[in-house]
């Protein structure tokens, strides 16, 4: 099996400061810049999965700088430069502790939700009579808290501007940017035959302006269908043939974990592990329209601290 990154101690000039997330590690340099790894790590249900995905990080930052790219002119974001198939370098913002998800189906979390009855989400209404995988007839958002730790929770708009979380100001902002990214996301899936189900945006202010950071329409921030057959699938009450991380999520709950307290995290066999590297590899693929091009992993943690630390004294002889 391929090597795996599934832990990062960088140390690189200008470093001050480092944060480990559920899959990203991200390193502040000289307290302007960030360098954000994504490690082959995997989270479920808020929870670090113990064994690494090969070729996972890779996959993520390349779809991540692509869709960075493709609607930096319709909302400013973060990044700078790819100096590595798995790192991203960028500017540093205060990041906002909620996270801007956008749904346009009824499916995941919040099916299971609407299953037992719940017909308000976030602060959203949500009508009598859906059925799994429905499209609503218009997106709706519904923000999470940002948790360091932990399960992050749900949370309305005006909870978010009565808690002080996010300005009203800044809070349109972001609304509106969600709903425009959530538009070109949904237009460029079309395109390759799929379906954008639902994803999730995070924002940072820098300078006093919102900015878009972190990850976008990755497979572990969004979920895709395939167009193909949706409707027909949908009519019969059948599953969706989907992209995403919810297949991971439904191996679990299979087989008996949910991320709650006293579960164990069945064993993840070279197999499975293999499978989802496909699966991850396969939505690139379909996404991007371009061949994923499998990195040289003999070394990973050497050439991602080469590649950076040349990133980093070429933008910082230009910044």
């Amino acid at each position: 099996m391929a090597t795996t990154l599934t832990k990062t101690d960088f140390h690189f000039p200008g470093q001050t400061a480092v944060y480990h997330g559920k899959v990203r590690d991200v390193y502040t340099i000289s307290d302007d810049l960030m360098v954000m790894v994504a490690t082959d790590r995997i989270s479920a249900f808020d929870v670090i999965l113990p064994e690494g995905i090969p070729y996972k990080g890779q996959v993520l930052n390349q779809i991540a700088a692509y869709f960075l790219d493709a609607s930096a002119d319709i909302v400013p974001n973060w990044k700078m430069a790819v100096p590595d198939p798995m790192a991203t370098v960028g500017l540093k913002a205060e990041g906002a502790p909620v996270e801007m998800i956008i749904r346009g189906y009824l499916t995941g979390s919040a099916w299971r939700e609407y299953k037992n009855g719940c017909r308000e989400l976030c602060g959203v209404k949500l009508p009598d009579g859906m059925r799994e995988n429905e499209k609503f007839p218009e997106p709706i958002i519904t923000p999470t808290t940002k948790a360091a730790e932990g399960h992050d929770e749900n949370i309305s708009r005006e909870e978010i501007i009565r808690q002080g979380l996010v300005s009203e100001e800044h809070y349109k902002v972001m609304e509106d940017y969600t709903r425009k990214l959530f538009a070109l996301g949904t237009k460029m899936a079309a395109e390759k035959g799929l379906i954008l189900v639902d994803t999730k945006y995070e924002f940072g202010i820098r300078d006093g302006k919102v900015i878009l950071i972190d990850e976008i329409h990755t497979p572990d921030s969004s979920r895709y269908f395939y167009a193909d057959g949706y409707q027909e699938r949908f009519e019969k009450g059948e599953e969706q043939r989907q992209l995403s991380k919810e297949f991971v999520r439904q191996w679990l709950i299979e087989h008996g974990f949910m991320g709650k307290e006293g579960q164990k995290v069945p064993e993840m066999t070279p197999e499975f592990i293999n499978s989802v590297s496909e699966r991850y590899i396969e939505l690139f693929e379909h996404v991007t329209g371009q061949k994923f091009v499998k990195a040289d992993e003999s070394n990973l943690a050497d050439r991602i601290k080469t590649n950076v630390e040349a990133c980093l004294i070429s933008l910082k002889a230009n910044f």
